[in-house]
C-alpha cells in the first residue's frame, strides 16, 4: 500500500467527543420549548446545516434558535452553551503528535460551525498544531459532498493514494474512497493507531 503524503482526520468523534444533550439541557433552563423540541431544532438539524454550512452567521443562528424557543439567555450565554461541549480524545491527540513528529503534514477537515471552532481553538492546543484547517462552514460545503473534498486536494496538493482520511461516519469515508484515497472508518482510538502500525504509517 502506498505511503501517504498527508493524513486528514476528521474532528468531532474523532479528536474531540461532543454532546449535544449538554447544549440541550443548558438552553431549556432558559426556554419555553420542551427538550426533545429543542433537540429537533438544534442536532443534525436544518437549522444546524445553514449554521455548518456557513449560510447563517452566528449572530443570525442565535437570533434563530431564540425566535423559536424564547431564549431568554444574552448571545454571550448562547455561545457558551452551544460551544461548551466538547471532550478531547487524548489517544487520538497523541496520534496526531507522534504523526506530527514523524514529519507528515496533518489537516482537519470538519462539517462544523465557527461557535465550536472559536471555542476548540481557544480551548486545545493540539488544534493549532495542524497544517491546515477544511471547514465546512468556511466553504459553504459539508462532506459527504464532492466540493469539500476538492477544497482538501487543494490545500493538501495531494490527490488520491497520497491522502490518508480517518472519519468516523460511513457516508463521508466512502466519499473519500471514491476520490482514490486510502481512508480508515474510526470506530476506536485502539482499532485506528492498530491500523496505521500495521500499514508502516506510524513507527513504534
Amino acid at each position: 500500500m502506498k505511503t501517504p503524503q498527508a493524513i486528514v482526520f476528521d474532528l468531532g468523534k474523532v479528536l474531540v467527543d461532543f454532546d449535544y444533550g449538554i447544549t440541550i439541557r443548558r438552553l431549556h433552563a432558559k426556554s419555553r420549548i420542551s427538550e426533545a423540541d429543542l433537540r429537533q431544532l438544534i442536532d443534525q438539524s436544518p437549522l444546524l446545516y445553514r449554521f455548518e454550512t456557513g449560510l447563517l452567521t452566528a449572530a443570525e443562528f442565535f437570533t434563530a434558535v431564540r425566535e423559536a424557543t424564547g431564549y431568554t439567555g444574552d448571545f454571550a450565554e448562547f455561545c457558551d452553551c452551544f460551544s461548551d461541549i466538547f471532550t478531547p480524545i487524548d489517544a487520538m491527540i497523541e496520534l496526531h503528535a507522534r504523526l506530527r513528529e514523524q514529519g507528515l503534514p496533518t489537516y482537519i477537515f470538519s462539517n462544523t460551525n465557527e461557535l465550536a471552532v472559536r471555542h476548540i481553538h481557544e480551548r486545545y492546543p493540539f488544534f493549532r498544531t495542524f497544517t491546515r484547517h477544511v471547514l465546512s462552514y468556511e466553504h459553504k460545503s459539508m462532506k459527504p459532498d464532492a466540493r469539500l473534498y476538492e477544497v482538501v486536494e487543494e490545500f493538501t496538493g495531494h490527490r488520491g493514494p497520497d491522502l490518508l482520511y480517518l472519519d468516523d461516519r460511513a457516508e463521508n469515508i466512502a466519499a473519500g474512497h471514491a476520490r482514490g484515497w486510502q481512508a480508515l472508518l474510526h470506530e476506536t482510538p485502539h482499532a485506528t493507531v492498530a491500523t496505521l502500525r500495521e500499514r508502516g504509517i506510524l513507527r513504534l
